[in-house]
């Protein structure tokens, strides 16, 4: 089957990699603004709480977007694209929160979590009733 058969996957991997990539420039614009040159990653508190969400981020994209085209190719395109969605909302909540402070970002995580939970929790279940 095609990609063109989930459109809506991949609208949603497109815009996860977006949200992605802006927090790669945030990082970079940071590293500039807080005099925290490359190698680094540690110097100024601000520069580290941007550096913190860009790699949780980082940390978050495989079992997400494994999740997601599991659940496009076992649950269906809509359920993986508001899943998608549902992620990189979350994402931007967590950072919202952490750059103001550190403990404020446990909403946009533990949304973001029950996203990709619920990505790799339903093709598995399917997956587990069409064993024969």
């Amino acid at each position: 089957m095609s990609a063109f058969a989930y459109p809506l996957a991949t609208l949603a991997t497109l815009l996860i990699l977006a949200v992605y990539g802006a927090f790669l420039g945030i990082v970079s614009r940071a590293r500039t603004r807080y005099g925290v040159p490359a190698p680094a990653v540690s110097g100024h508190i601000e520069f580290e709480k941007r550096y913190r969400v860009q790699m949780n981020t980082l940390e978050q994209l495989i079992p997400t977007l494994i999740g997601l085209w599991l659940t496009a190719a076992w649950i269906g395109d809509v359920w993986a694209g508001l899943g998608g969605l549902a992620f990189a909302f979350a994402r931007l909540l967590y950072a919202r929160g952490y750059f103001a402070a550190p403990e404020k970002r446990a909403t946009g995580f533990t949304l973001g979590l029950i996203a990709t939970s619920a990505m790799l929790i339903a093709p598995l279940v399917a997956a587990i009733l069409h064993l024969p």
